[in-house]
């Protein structure tokens, strides 16, 4: 990380001719006041400026890439990143063998390794973007299998007549099952419950009742 030491009459003075060194703005650094100033003897002698040491913060990816390799180190899981970066988005992929350890029940430790990552990566500087966590693909096929069971419910919605309670999930895989059936003019989705045993209900389209797909809440 890029650094300088200034000083100034004031401390003000001195970070900003650190920011103007660094060519940077406020937002995007780490202040440290090293010393106040004082005026000295009688406000003439032995006065001394003030003096502060800026550092140009790392930003939001490369402190959410840290944070991430150092729970692998930890776990001593030999494993590595792949990252997709999109506008508002970046995703980290692990790679590695026996990942089972990092993607828990369902999806569960890593949701909460990208719940982590996310706080984390706020510490960083420039722009927010969102941080996603994947391993081996793990995401995609979860997805991939939840809009193929919705797609199931859904038929057998359409055959019976009933609704049908899915069962409980996080917001995100909820809202896969909403725009897995979106399209689907014979049934409706909604959910109901509260967290950690919220659901999606599959129900058959009436035109009135509840509102659907909730978009995942």
């Amino acid at each position: 990380m890029k650094s300088v030491t200034k000083t100034g009459r004031t401390v003000d003075e001195a970070v900003a001719a650190a920011l103007s060194e660094l060519g940077v703005t406020a937002d995007l650094v780490e202040i440290e006041v090293i010393s106040e100033p004082s005026r000295g003897f009688l406000g003439l002698l032995g006065g001394k400026d003030a003096e502060v040491r800026v550092t140009v913060k790392p930003d939001k990816e490369q402190v959410a890439r840290e944070f991430v390799t150092g729970v692998l180190d930890k776990m001593g899981m030999d494993a590595s990143l792949e990252v997709l970066r999109r506008d508002d988005s970046v995703t980290f992929n692990i790679v590695g063998q026996n990942l089972g350890i990092i993607i828990g029940r369902r999806g569960e430790t890593l949701r909460a390794l990208e719940f982590l990552t996310n706080v984390a990566s706020g510490k960083g500087a420039g722009p927010f973007k969102r941080i996603f966590v994947d391993a081996a693909g793990y995401r995609q096929r979860r997805e991939r299998d939840l809009a193929e069971i919705a797609v199931s419910v859904a038929k057998r919605v359409e055959r019976l007549g009933n609704r049908v309670a899915m069962e409980p999930m996080d917001a995100r895989d909820r809202r896969v099952v909403h725009l897995a059936l979106q399209g689907r003019g014979t049934v409706e989705t909604y959910s109901e419950g509260e967290e950690p045993f919220r659901r999606v209900i599959v129900a058959p389209r009436k035109g009135d009742g509840k509102s659907p797909q909730d978009g995942g809440r």
